[in-house]
């Protein structure tokens, strides 16, 4: 495997689950958060994810790698991909808006799923907006990161498909570790999902697609179900 395709493995293995729970202390040994202070937060993830989907793709095109190795191309078909798309964002929604729902009774028993809803989740209009686009850029971002990038490297380092799918889930479910243990499980989980059905389908487009709507529901679900402040929640669906 080249130095530096090993070396963005390593960022995603390591740096980012360090990053993720190093500023989420930081988030959490603040009584509260000001609205900026989220925008913020929300920027600045914005932008270091993009920066890091450049760098691997500027690093896959010097090393050749096709689009269809990353999952960028059309793969199963046109009818397909949207089919897979439309339907898959609608199951993955409502399965977590229920899920959230599932979790507001769990509030009192688990205080940490609160404080971090209160610090992360978007609690206005003003602050949702950029919530979905950081929820878009997740989307697009995360997954070209692990479900593209990181399983045409694996790919081409001789892994077995579904080792890569397994490993590249790992990887994600790493990165999630700020959420806890369970977060991290859940979401590894879930990248094995996302990974399968991009070795099925070919194409990432479903699945950063399906990512999106599950970070588009936390954005408005979370703040209904998880800081219980009704006349919060209203603001932010009725902006």
């Amino acid at each position: 495997m080249p130095w530096d395709i090993a070396v963005i493995l390593f960022v995603l293995s390591v740096i980012v689950p360090w990053r993720g729970s190093i500023r989420l202390k930081l988030l959490l040994s603040k009584p509260h958060l000001e609205p900026g202070q989220r925008i913020s937060l929300y920027l600045s993830t914005i932008g270091f994810q993009w920066i890091a989907a450049a760098v691997a793709a500027w690093r896959s095109w010097a090393h050749a790698y096709s689009a269809a190795e990353l999952g960028l191309g059309s793969g199963s078909g046109t009818s397909i991909i949207l089919s897979a798309t439309i339907a898959g964002s609608a199951i993955l929604g409502v399965l977590h808006w229920l899920n959230f729902r599932r979790m507001s009774g769990q509030l009192d028993r688990v205080p940490r799923i609160r404080a971090m809803a209160e610090r992360i989740l978007p609690q206005s209009g003003r602050e949702l907006i950029p919530f979905l686009g950081l929820a878009l850029t997740a989307g697009i971002c995360e997954e070209f990161l692990y479900r593209g990038f990181a399983m045409a490297a694996f790919a081409r380092a001789g892994f077995p498909i579904w080792t890569s799918v397994v490993v590249s889930s790992i990887l994600f479910g790493a990165a999630h570790l700020y959420q806890g243990r369970g977060g991290a499980i859940g979401t590894g989980l879930l990248g094995l999902l996302f990974g399968t059905f991009r070795s099925i389908l070919g194409s990432l487009i479903p699945v950063a697609a399906w990512h999106a709507a599950v970070d588009v529901v936390a954005g408005i679900a979370g703040p209904r179900y998880l800081i219980h402040n009704t006349s919060v929640t209203r603001g932010v669906i009725d902006s």
